[in-house]
């Protein structure tokens, strides 16, 4: 299914404060095209407001703002906890501590902006934002340019190409994953911010209430099914709960080059979410994955069976490379460090792994991606 693919912004359209909340969340089709189901919400978000004291309505501030109104009026009990009120506290501590945090406030919600609750179908699972500059900006593993794609995301699409052989990623060694969103692919981290450096660092401090209850609300709400991305560990923990007759949960090592190679690579998991998206909505509710800008469309009707992602004779497809060594492992500190990490679920951006060099190269193309 083609998509029209448009020039990313550059800042998140963040509404100003001297516009009306509620209007500026006005859905352009439910921002998912034809598979959205019914409207956005007729939640009153001035409304609400009223019902806060005003530390609340303080403290809340950036939720009121930024968050889309159809998840706003399904998270506002988590919102008024003494726990996510703590949260914010501690997050006001960190700024005025002189902290860096990512991603910009703007930033946080945009996952709710992008895709609103009534266009999800696929939820691709994060624990960590980037806590790199100039990274992370509200959607799990991806970035906007002119970063370029961080090792994660490079494996995911080395998965990709071996679903879809004329899979295309972003142009410019980019990791823009926006369109994605845009067709009601949710991608949401466990913590939505992190300190500058500190992988980890605003972990089990109360983000996850939020997060963990969008998930809860995705498998209610969205009755006609919604596949479930969980890599690692921790995400196959965050789907327990999820209703397998109802959903479609894939579960894979994560794509991080230290756990990768523990069968993400073949997963199929891009080119099986399409089959049940396919199954339960229609040809016209599967996900283009494509995100080059002239990329032709990824039909699930016409994927073509996984290649081996070490032997590019067997067709076009994506090689990986260790280039370590000649590809050997290296023995001692490096290999305690890959049983350590293995089953991570932090991007590897939050791991020193500059021993560890993954060069993806498209066999169709000869361009080689490092990071």
């Amino acid at each position: 299914m083609a998509t029209k693919r448009k020039a990313p912004a550059t800042t998140e359209d963040t509404p100003k404060k001297t516009r009306a909340i509620t209007s500026f969340f006005v859905a352009k089709d439910g921002g998912g095209g034809k598979s959205a189901d019914g409207p956005v919400s007729n939640f009153d978000t001035d409304a609400w407001a009223e019902t806060l004291t005003d530390e609340q309505r303080r403290l809340l501030k950036l939720e009121l703002e930024t968050m889309h109104v159809s998840w706003l009026e399904m998270l506002k009990e988590v919102l008024v906890t003494e726990q996510f009120l703590g949260l914010k506290k501690f997050l006001e501590d960190e700024k005025m501590a002189g902290k860096t945090i990512y991603p910009a406030e703007q930033d946080i919600y945009s996952w709710s902006r992008y895709c609103p609750l009534n266009t999800v179908k696929v939820v691709i699972l994060g624990q960590d934002p980037y806590h790199g500059v100039n990274q992370a900006h509200g959607l799990s593993f991806s970035v906007r340019p002119p970063t370029p794609a961080p090792p994660s995301l490079l494996n995911m699409f080395i998965c990709l190409k071996n679903d879809y052989s004329n899979f295309k990623p972003p142009p410019n060694r980019g990791g823009l994953l926006v369109p994605w969103a845009e067709q009601g692919v949710l991608m949401l981290n466990a913590s939505l911010t992190v300190r500058k450096s500190e992988a980890g660092s605003h972990a089990n401090k109360g983000w996850e209430a939020l997060t963990g209850k969008a998930i809860e609300v995705v498998t209610q709400k969205r009755t006609r099914g919604v596949v479930f991305m969980a890599w690692g560990k921790h995400a196959q923990l965050r789907c327990k709960a999820v209703d397998k007759q109802k959903h479609k949960v894939l579960e894979s090592a994560h794509p991080s080059p230290l756990s990768a190679r523990k069968g993400f690579f073949d997963c199929g998991h891009f080119r099986k979410a399409n089959d049940f998206l396919q199954e339960r909505y229609g040809i016209e509710g599967i996900i283009d994955w494509n995100l080059g800008e002239k990329a032709p469309p990824a039909n699930s009707v016409t994927a073509k069976k996984a290649v081996n992602t070490s032997d590019t004779s067997q067709g076009p497809g994506v090689q990986v490379k260790d280039t370590t060594n000649g590809g050997a492992k290296k023995k001692g500190k490096k290999e305690d460090r890959e049983r350590k990490h293995d089953d991570t679920d932090y991007d590897s951006e939050g791991l020193d792994d500059s021993d560890l060099q993954f060069v993806l190269v498209s066999s169709r193309t000869g361009v080689g991606l490092t990071e």
